[in-house]
């Protein structure tokens, strides 16, 4: 999937992935796709409320060996 900006949050712990998220997704124009890579197995929980809570679209989320990748669309 094309994005526009890369948010590594890999070997933060929640809360940190979704504060950094927030303030990445603030700084981009809207309908921009951030890409984030996270480590902590809550950030999927943590990710679909952000997505429902914020407006931001959670356009894909893939579980890889290691991490864990989202794509959210700026609203």
């Amino acid at each position: 999937m094309e994005f526009d900006k890369d948010l590594d949050v890999r070997g933060l712990n929640c809360p940190l992935p979704v504060i950094k998220t927030k303030k990445t997704l603030n700084d981009m124009a809207s309908g921009e796709v951030l890409r984030v890579a996270a480590t902590d197995s809550g950030s999927v929980r943590d990710m679909a409320a952000f997505s429902r809570q914020t407006g931001h679209e959670l356009l894909a989320s893939e579980t890889g060996p290691d991490d864990f990748i989202f794509y959210l669309k700026r609203k």
